[in-house]
């Protein structure tokens, strides 16, 4: 077998070497024939020195010719590199439409195509965040319509009953009224919350004072705190604000509303305005349960709730928070919560371009 081997071989390296001579006396060929073409106008040099310029101008011929060859191969090597990035390209853009948002495209910081790669993931990372909060977004949306459709329909079914007491009949239909009021409440905070991204409501700005304001929400809801004995001070600088009176009424409702609910019977609850500068600082301090720090970061999303169970048994739906961020940003200011279990919380809202005597 080896012997067979290397007889097969012989011819082939024989061969080989038969190119490589031709090669070399093609090209020595070639600068003997342009060497003998100039030496016509300069006259010829001594006979050594003749064939060394021949030899010297045949390299330098074989070595422009390898040189082209290469560049080409890599002409060539980088136009398929490139169709194989632009049909990756291609293919990801059509499993984003398909709705396919987990495609990751390799980034070289050397190609030309980076920045169109790097583009490309990103889009799909977000729109992929977006899907999951849309999914997100319908789950709760039904959660939060189910539960309250279910206890009418129970109850609706439960009054069909003529034999109930008048008493037990009050209090179903009390039921029926509340859970219907929830949902109004759902569907009210749904569309004032999808107006306000979307600027289709129309702001109202004027100037009105802040400190009244405050004072009158806290008046407005003297029947929930007084209910559970709860202490509400306040502290109030004198301050004008030119905003939206009626958005900013909402943010004092929403953030009170839940300061009450939250706060054991006996506790207390206060009311600061003060001003640094034309930078107003709305502070609600409550004794309620508290927050935990990590549930802290997310309280101000849709449809999240602390606690579920206890949201649900007062009637919230995860909603009033987001206003109050929303409204509060409309208005070039911001929103922080500062909690701590069995301690109560700290809601801060900084409103700038207030005016305070």
């Amino acid at each position: 077998m080896n012997r067979d081997g290397g007889s097969h071989g012989w011819p082939r390296i024989v061969l080989g070497f038969g190119l490589i001579f031709a090669v070399f006396a093609l090209f020595f060929a070639a600068g003997f024939g342009i060497t003998a073409f100039i030496y016509r106008y300069t006259g010829p040099p001594p006979e050594v020195l003749a064939h060394i310029l021949s030899g010297l101008t045949a390299f330098l011929l074989l070595g422009a010719v390898v040189g082209i060859f290469q560049a080409i191969r890599r002409h060539s090597d980088v136009a398929k590199r490139h169709q194989g990035i632009h049909n990756q390209l291609l293919d990801a853009l059509a499993q984003i439409a398909q709705g396919n948002f987990e495609v990751l495209i390799d980034t070289d910081d050397h190609h030309v195509h980076h920045d169109i790669a790097h583009a490309i993931n990103e889009m799909a990372k977000n729109l992929g965040t977006l899907e999951t909060m849309r999914q997100d977004f319908i789950s709760n949306v039904s959660h939060e319509i189910q539960s309250p459709l279910t206890s009418i329909r129970g109850f609706a079914a439960l009054l069909k009953n003529d034999s109930l007491p008048a008493e037990q009949r009050q209090h179903y239909a009390a039921i029926i009224e509340a859970e219907s009021k929830r949902l109004s409440s759902l569907s009210e905070n749904l569309l004032k919350l999808s107006a306000l991204e979307n600027g289709k409501k129309p702001l109202s700005f004027r100037d009105f004072r802040l400190d009244k304001q405050l004072e009158s929400v806290a008046l407005t809801l003297e029947p929930q705190w007084s209910a559970k004995r709860l202490l509400v001070e306040a502290d109030l600088q004198k301050c004008s604000f030119y905003g939206d009176e009626d958005l900013l009424s909402q943010v004092w409702i929403n953030i009170l509303h839940n300061a009450i609910k939250f706060t054991p019977e006996g506790g207390q609850i206060n009311i600061t305005l003060t001003a640094d500068g034309d930078m107003g600082v709305v502070k609600i301090t409550d004794t309620g349960a508290g927050i935990a720090p990590e549930e802290q970061f997310h309280i101000f999303e849709r449809f999240y709730k602390v606690d579920k169970a206890r949201d649900r048994s007062l009637g919230g739906n995860g909603l009033g928070l987001s206003l109050v961020k929303k409204i509060v940003e409309l208005h070039g200011g911001r929103v922080t919560v500062d909690s701590e279990i069995t301690k109560g919380s700290v809601f801060q809202v900084f409103l700038p371009g207030l005016h305070c005597v």
